[in-house]
Protein backbone atom coordinates (compact mmCIF):
# COMPACT_ATOMS: atom_id res chain seq x y z
CA UNK A 1 0.00 0.00 0.00
CA UNK A 2 0.89 3.83 -0.47
CA UNK A 3 0.61 6.24 1.88
CA UNK A 4 -0.86 5.12 5.35
CA UNK A 5 -3.51 7.82 6.91
CA UNK A 6 -3.86 5.62 9.94
CA UNK A 7 -7.71 4.76 9.22
CA UNK A 8 -6.93 0.73 7.87
CA UNK A 9 -9.80 0.23 6.08
CA UNK A 10 -9.50 3.44 4.34
CA UNK A 11 -6.02 3.03 2.97
CA UNK A 12 -7.36 -0.53 1.90
CA UNK A 13 -10.21 0.89 0.28
CA UNK A 14 -8.00 3.92 -1.44
CA UNK A 15 -5.42 0.82 -2.43
CA UNK A 16 -8.11 -1.37 -4.20
CA UNK A 17 -9.24 1.91 -6.05
CA UNK A 18 -5.94 2.81 -7.29
CA UNK A 19 -5.53 -0.70 -8.68
CA UNK A 20 -8.60 -0.92 -10.67
CA UNK A 21 -8.09 2.52 -12.08
CA UNK A 22 -4.49 0.94 -13.71
CA UNK A 23 -6.82 -1.51 -15.17
CA UNK A 24 -10.03 -3.52 -14.62
CA UNK A 25 -9.44 -6.73 -12.14
CA UNK A 26 -11.15 -9.62 -11.22
CA UNK A 27 -10.94 -10.78 -7.62
CA UNK A 28 -7.96 -13.09 -8.16
CA UNK A 29 -5.97 -10.30 -9.76
CA UNK A 30 -6.89 -7.30 -7.05
CA UNK A 31 -5.60 -9.85 -4.37
CA UNK A 32 -2.55 -10.25 -6.03
CA UNK A 33 -1.90 -6.52 -6.86
CA UNK A 34 -2.46 -5.22 -3.21
CA UNK A 35 -1.24 -8.04 -1.17
CA UNK A 36 -4.64 -7.36 0.96
CA UNK A 37 -5.92 -11.00 2.01
CA UNK A 38 -8.94 -12.55 -0.11
CA UNK A 39 -11.82 -12.02 2.06
CA UNK A 40 -10.80 -8.42 2.68
CA UNK A 41 -10.32 -7.68 -0.96
CA UNK A 42 -13.92 -9.18 -1.54
CA UNK A 43 -15.19 -7.34 1.27
CA UNK A 44 -14.06 -3.52 0.74
CA UNK A 45 -14.68 -4.17 -3.07
CA UNK A 46 -18.12 -4.95 -2.91
CA UNK A 47 -19.00 -2.20 -0.49
CA UNK A 48 -17.23 0.40 -2.84
CA UNK A 49 -19.67 -0.89 -5.76
CA UNK A 50 -22.60 -0.67 -3.76
CA UNK A 51 -21.54 3.46 -3.38
CA UNK A 52 -20.94 3.35 -7.26
CA UNK A 53 -17.20 3.93 -6.29
CA UNK A 54 -16.73 0.87 -8.22
CA UNK A 55 -18.43 -0.81 -11.29
CA UNK A 56 -18.54 -4.08 -12.70
CA UNK A 57 -17.65 -4.76 -16.97
CA UNK A 58 -19.07 -7.33 -19.33
CA UNK A 59 -16.11 -9.53 -18.05
CA UNK A 60 -16.93 -9.14 -14.27
CA UNK A 61 -13.91 -7.23 -13.62
CA UNK A 62 -14.13 -3.88 -11.26
CA UNK A 63 -13.09 -0.83 -12.67
CA UNK A 64 -13.98 3.11 -11.16
CA UNK A 65 -17.49 3.67 -10.76
CA UNK A 66 -19.75 6.39 -12.01
CA UNK A 67 -19.80 8.06 -8.50
CA UNK A 68 -16.16 9.09 -8.91
CA UNK A 69 -16.60 11.41 -12.07
CA UNK A 70 -19.92 12.39 -9.83
CA UNK A 71 -18.26 13.71 -7.09
CA UNK A 72 -15.13 15.75 -9.28
CA UNK A 73 -18.08 17.32 -11.33
CA UNK A 74 -20.19 18.34 -8.00
CA UNK A 75 -17.20 20.93 -6.99
CA UNK A 76 -16.09 23.79 -8.14
CA UNK A 77 -14.10 22.47 -11.47
CA UNK A 78 -15.31 24.08 -14.33
CA UNK A 79 -13.04 21.79 -16.94
CA UNK A 80 -14.24 18.68 -15.57
CA UNK A 81 -18.05 19.91 -15.81
CA UNK A 82 -17.46 20.58 -19.48
CA UNK A 83 -15.32 17.79 -20.06
CA UNK A 84 -18.22 15.22 -20.96
CA UNK A 85 -20.15 17.72 -23.64
CA UNK A 86 -16.46 18.91 -25.24
CA UNK A 87 -15.28 15.12 -25.28
CA UNK A 88 -18.84 13.69 -26.31
CA UNK A 89 -18.91 16.61 -29.23
CA UNK A 90 -15.16 16.12 -30.49
CA UNK A 91 -15.90 12.02 -30.04
CA UNK A 92 -18.71 12.82 -32.81
CA UNK A 93 -17.12 14.72 -34.78
CA UNK A 94 -13.49 12.41 -35.33
CA UNK A 95 -15.58 9.05 -34.87
CA UNK A 96 -12.54 8.35 -32.44
CA UNK A 97 -11.73 8.60 -28.95
CA UNK A 98 -11.36 11.62 -26.93
CA UNK A 99 -9.94 12.31 -23.52
CA UNK A 100 -8.48 14.99 -21.38
CA UNK A 101 -5.55 14.74 -19.21
CA UNK A 102 -3.90 16.70 -16.58
CA UNK A 103 -0.58 16.39 -15.63
CA UNK A 104 0.82 15.55 -12.12
CA UNK A 105 4.34 14.96 -11.20
CA UNK A 106 6.01 12.84 -14.09
CA UNK A 107 2.69 11.33 -14.94
CA UNK A 108 -0.06 12.97 -16.84
CA UNK A 109 -3.88 11.35 -15.54
CA UNK A 110 -6.76 11.16 -18.01
CA UNK A 111 -9.57 13.18 -16.08
CA UNK A 112 -12.29 12.56 -18.68
CA UNK A 113 -12.82 10.74 -21.61
CA UNK A 114 -15.54 9.99 -24.13
CA UNK A 115 -15.32 6.31 -25.58
CA UNK A 116 -16.73 4.79 -28.93
CA UNK A 117 -19.63 2.29 -28.30
CA UNK A 118 -17.95 -0.45 -30.45
CA UNK A 119 -15.38 -1.76 -32.76
CA UNK A 120 -11.71 -1.51 -33.03
CA UNK A 121 -10.78 1.85 -30.64
CA UNK A 122 -8.23 3.16 -28.15
CA UNK A 123 -9.71 2.97 -24.42
CA UNK A 124 -8.31 5.03 -21.58
CA UNK A 125 -9.84 4.56 -18.54
CA UNK A 126 -10.90 7.52 -16.34
CA UNK A 127 -8.02 7.18 -13.70
CA UNK A 128 -5.35 6.15 -16.03
CA UNK A 129 -2.07 6.91 -15.44
CA UNK A 130 0.08 7.23 -18.45
CA UNK A 131 4.25 8.45 -17.90
CA UNK A 132 5.10 12.07 -19.45
CA UNK A 133 7.66 10.58 -21.76
CA UNK A 134 5.14 9.33 -24.82
CA UNK A 135 2.37 10.59 -26.59
CA UNK A 136 0.99 13.61 -28.08
CA UNK A 137 -0.44 14.50 -24.44
CA UNK A 138 3.04 14.22 -22.99
CA UNK A 139 4.13 16.37 -25.51
CA UNK A 140 1.42 19.18 -25.53
CA UNK A 141 1.60 19.08 -21.37
CA UNK A 142 5.87 19.24 -21.29
CA UNK A 143 6.29 21.58 -24.40
CA UNK A 144 4.97 24.44 -21.46
CA UNK A 145 6.50 23.53 -19.07
CA UNK A 146 9.72 24.69 -17.43
CA UNK A 147 12.73 24.60 -19.07
CA UNK A 148 14.66 23.11 -16.45
CA UNK A 149 11.43 20.80 -16.21
CA UNK A 150 11.55 19.88 -20.06
CA UNK A 151 15.45 19.30 -19.95
CA UNK A 152 14.56 16.62 -16.97
CA UNK A 153 11.77 15.02 -18.74
CA UNK A 154 14.06 14.73 -22.27
CA UNK A 155 16.29 11.99 -20.42
CA UNK A 156 14.16 9.59 -20.82
CA UNK A 157 11.74 10.98 -23.59
CA UNK A 158 10.37 9.44 -26.85
CA UNK A 159 10.16 13.08 -28.18
CA UNK A 160 12.81 15.67 -28.70
CA UNK A 161 13.65 19.45 -27.54
CA UNK A 162 13.17 19.88 -31.66
CA UNK A 163 9.64 17.99 -31.75
CA UNK A 164 8.62 20.23 -28.51
CA UNK A 165 9.36 23.25 -30.27
CA UNK A 166 7.07 22.63 -33.05
CA UNK A 167 4.43 21.69 -30.87
CA UNK A 168 4.59 25.17 -29.33
CA UNK A 169 4.89 26.70 -33.31
CA UNK A 170 1.88 25.01 -34.33
CA UNK A 171 -0.09 25.02 -31.42
CA UNK A 172 -1.04 20.98 -31.12
CA UNK A 173 1.05 17.49 -31.13
CA UNK A 174 0.62 14.40 -33.07
CA UNK A 175 2.14 10.89 -32.24
CA UNK A 176 2.18 7.41 -33.80
CA UNK A 177 2.97 4.43 -31.77
CA UNK A 178 4.75 6.88 -29.62
CA UNK A 179 2.68 5.39 -26.35
CA UNK A 180 1.24 2.23 -27.57
CA UNK A 181 2.03 0.30 -30.36
CA UNK A 182 -0.60 0.74 -33.45
CA UNK A 183 -2.07 3.74 -31.90
CA UNK A 184 -1.97 7.43 -33.50
CA UNK A 185 -3.28 10.55 -31.14
CA UNK A 186 -3.14 14.31 -31.78
CA UNK A 187 -3.65 16.56 -29.24
CA UNK A 188 -3.85 20.31 -28.10
CA UNK A 189 -3.26 22.48 -24.83
CA UNK A 190 -6.23 23.87 -22.66
CA UNK A 191 -5.68 27.39 -21.02
CA UNK A 192 -6.83 29.42 -18.36
CA UNK A 193 -7.92 32.64 -18.43
CA UNK A 194 -4.27 33.48 -17.35
CA UNK A 195 -3.28 31.92 -20.64
CA UNK A 196 -1.41 28.95 -18.10
CA UNK A 197 -1.86 25.61 -19.77
CA UNK A 198 -3.57 22.94 -17.72
CA UNK A 199 -4.45 20.10 -19.36
CA UNK A 200 -4.44 18.78 -22.63
CA UNK A 201 -7.02 17.50 -24.95
CA UNK A 202 -6.86 14.19 -27.16
CA UNK A 203 -8.27 12.41 -29.63
CA UNK A 204 -6.81 8.62 -30.48
CA UNK A 205 -7.32 5.85 -32.29
CA UNK A 206 -5.65 2.98 -34.68
CA UNK A 207 -2.93 3.98 -36.99
CA UNK A 208 -4.78 1.91 -39.56
CA UNK A 209 -7.23 4.20 -39.79
CA UNK A 210 -6.02 7.73 -38.90
CA UNK A 211 -2.62 6.94 -40.99
CA UNK A 212 0.62 8.32 -40.15
CA UNK A 213 -0.32 12.02 -40.00
CA UNK A 214 -3.44 12.18 -38.14
CA UNK A 215 -3.32 15.79 -37.59
CA UNK A 216 -3.86 16.43 -41.17
CA UNK A 217 -7.99 15.29 -40.23
CA UNK A 218 -7.76 15.71 -36.44
CA UNK A 219 -6.01 19.09 -35.46
CA UNK A 220 -8.77 21.14 -36.21
CA UNK A 221 -11.49 19.75 -34.48
CA UNK A 222 -8.75 18.92 -31.50
CA UNK A 223 -8.06 22.78 -31.27
CA UNK A 224 -11.85 23.48 -30.89
CA UNK A 225 -12.38 21.10 -28.55
CA UNK A 226 -9.39 22.51 -26.63
CA UNK A 227 -10.68 26.27 -26.67
CA UNK A 228 -14.09 25.42 -25.80
CA UNK A 229 -12.50 24.01 -22.14
CA UNK A 230 -10.37 26.88 -22.38
CA UNK A 231 -13.54 29.25 -22.66
CA UNK A 232 -15.47 27.29 -20.02
CA UNK A 233 -12.44 27.69 -17.59
CA UNK A 234 -12.66 31.58 -17.95
CA UNK A 235 -16.36 31.30 -16.87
Amino acid sequence: MGQSSGIGVLDKAVTILHATARSPMGLAALVVTTGLPRATVHRIAVALETHRLLARDADGRWAPGPALGELARSGPDALLAEADRVLGRLRDQTGESAQLYRRIGSERICIAASELPQGLRDTVPVGTRLPMTAGSGAQVLAAWSAPDDVAALLGGAAYSARVLADVRRRGYAQSVAERAQGVASVSAPVRDAGGTVVAAVSVSGPVDRLGRRPAAVLAGPVLAAATALGRAIAG
